[in-house]
């Protein structure tokens, strides 16, 4: 019996979701099976990849990232035919970072104009993806919809905030929406229904669960999109059964390494190489995690990524593939400079010589000489008792001896003794200048810890009274806000209860045979897309 594989069995599947329209449609999705997972299902339409194209000149790039359009960055059309002729797109982004209200705020009119020129420009369909600022986005994207009536652009990114006015524009002209959450599986849900409560349907969303560069951001990023996949796939989970697209090109090359030169940082190598692999890295660990379509920047960075495509879902050897092609001039690094000397010294060898000098450190010789003393007093006692006449004739030479015996050893402990004590002097002194600077140390830190002990205080009473303050404000609005609102409640009571009368009046003067009054036109006059919404806010309200 041969060897067979374990498959797993999916209750789900992704739907599939075309965009753009007539020969230039992509369709994304379908897959009933994990990422190149292609031994246990089907994954009939692969990854595509999008590069993004600035509706303004960036400042901000590094020189590997503005090297390949250096000659049409200032205009977006010849960039996006230059992605899709020259790199081969398959999708344009047009980032809308001119209408950034903090910057250039560009007006809605002024991007209606730079849409158009690049929707002449390119045979591939087009993703406009905004600022992230809810307000501003939703006004732009409500007059580009109007105004690209039927092209089935995608329109994003669209959060809860804005979800009713970019929603009820997409689903009046025809255009899909990107559902756009903050790293959250349920959020990302829960967006998901609040477009499809709205009127949008579920063929008409790609889901973008927020984008991170590597590191904790990407793992982050990949654990959500690991999650929304096998809640799809696993547990056939309708609303979260969509594509996902990642704006990740826009997320690596605007971190810290992705800018820094080869002079501030040699040991990161290669400035251009290692932007490249940087978004490529980020690129592959998303299509892992389960995006349809990725939003790249760099034409290598392209390259390489549809060629790791081609081999998961096609085969082939990956030694085929060219290596980074570099446009700009190479980087000479002398690594081995950089590297700090090696210790070569073996710490096993050190203690063997360590305990041969050991023996060398004799005891004091001094110490012996107490016991020679005893023996020779002990030798003269014995002469004495067995000779006490020569005693006497030898006393005179045995005191010369003596009086001449301690100057003899009286002499070296005298020079040993003034060395002692200058030792002990020393000694003393260092102890004490040890002592003086570990007082002065330990005050020091002790004062220190005061004064941070202090300040640490002095803050958490200015946060507390901030606070404070902040939530008597607070009070005093929700107070003043509701004060407001039984003002206007009691207000439109009155104006209703006057309309009410003024409106009896008139049936009783109709009654009896009077004319009745002509209706005039509405002062100000809706579009069909404001009365859609005063609808849905209606509905949604009564709900």
């Amino acid at each position: 019996m041969g060897f067979e594989i374990e498959k797993e069995k999916y209750a789900g599947s992704i739907k599939p979701i075309t965009i753009g329209k007539g020969e230039k449609a992509v369709t994304v999705g379908g897959n009933t099976c994990l990422p190149f997972y292609l031994f246990e299902g089907d994954m009939p339409n692969k990854p595509k990849i999008a590069m993004e194209v600035w509706d303004m000149v960036p400042d901000e790039w590094p020189e590997a990232a503005t090297e390949p359009f250096k000659d049409v960055l200032s205009d977006p059309a010849a960039w996006a035919k230059k992605c899709v002729e020259e790199y081969g797109a398959d999708i344009i982004v047009l980032q809308l970072k001119s209408t950034d209200p903090n910057d250039k705020d560009a007006t809605p009119e002024e991007v209606v104009k730079t849409v158009k020129s690049v929707l002449n420009a390119i045979n591939v369909p087009l993703v406009l993806w905004g600022t992230a600022n809810n307000q501003k986005d939703e006004a732009v994207l409500r007059k580009v919809s109007e105004s690209f009536e039927g092209e089935n652009l995608v329109l994003g990114p669209v959060e809860e905030p804005n979800h009713k006015g970019v929603g009820a524009s997409a689903l009046g002209y025809g255009h899909m929406v990107i559902a756009s959450s903050p790293i959250d599986i349920n959020l990302a849900k829960q967006i998901n229904i609040l477009l499809e409560n709205l009127g949008v349907s579920l063929e008409k969303m790609v889901i973008d669960p927020t984008t991170g560069g590597l590191g904790y951001g990407m793992e982050y990023s990949f654990s959500i999109m690991e999650r929304i996949m096998l809640a799809a796939l696993d547990q056939g989970d309708d609303k979260l059964q969509l594509p996902m697209i990642n704006n990740l090109g826009n997320e690596v090359w605007r971190c810290k390494e992705a800018k820094e030169t080869a002079d501030s940082a040699p040991y990161l190598g290669d400035p251009e190489r290692r932007d490249i692999l940087m978004e490529v890295v980020g690129a592959v660990t998303y299509l892992i995690g389960s995006s349809s379509i990725l939003i790249l920047r760099h034409p290598e960075s392209v390259r390489l990524v549809k060629s790791f495509i081609d081999l998961m879902v096609d085969g082939g050897s990956a030694q085929e593939v060219a290596p980074i092609n570099k446009r700009l001039q190479d980087v000479d690094i002398d690594f081995a400079q950089m590297a700090p000397e090696p210790d070569l010294t073996i710490e096993e060898e050190q203690k063997p010589a360590a305990k041969k000098e050991a023996p060398k450190k004799e005891a004091p010789k001094k110490e012996e000489k107490p016991a020679a003393k005893k023996k020779a007093a002990k030798k003269e006692e014995t002469k004495k008792e067995e000779k006490p006449a020569a005693k006497k004739k030898a006393a005179p030479k045995k005191e010369a001896a003596k009086k001449e015996e301690p100057k003899k050893e009286e002499k070296p402990a005298a020079e040993a003794k003034p060395k002692e004590k200058e030792a002990v002097d020393e000694k003393a002194e260092a102890e004490a200048k040890a002592k003086a600077e570990e007082e002065a140390k330990a005050k020091a830190e002790e004062e220190a810890k005061k004064k941070a002990e202090e300040e640490e205080k002095k803050k958490a009473e200015e946060k507390t009274a901030k606070k404070k303050a902040a939530q008597d404000a607070e009070k005093q609005k929700e107070a003043e806000e509701r004060a407001k609102i039984e003002a206007e409640q009691e207000a439109l009571r009155e104006q209703r209860a006057k309309e009410r009368e003024e409106r009896k009046k008139k049936q009783a003067a109709e009654a009896s045979g009077k004319e009745p009054i002509a209706k005039t036109p509405a002062a100000e006059q809706k579009t069909q897309l404001d009365k859609i919404v005063e609808m849905l806010d209606m509905v949604h309200r009564r709900a």
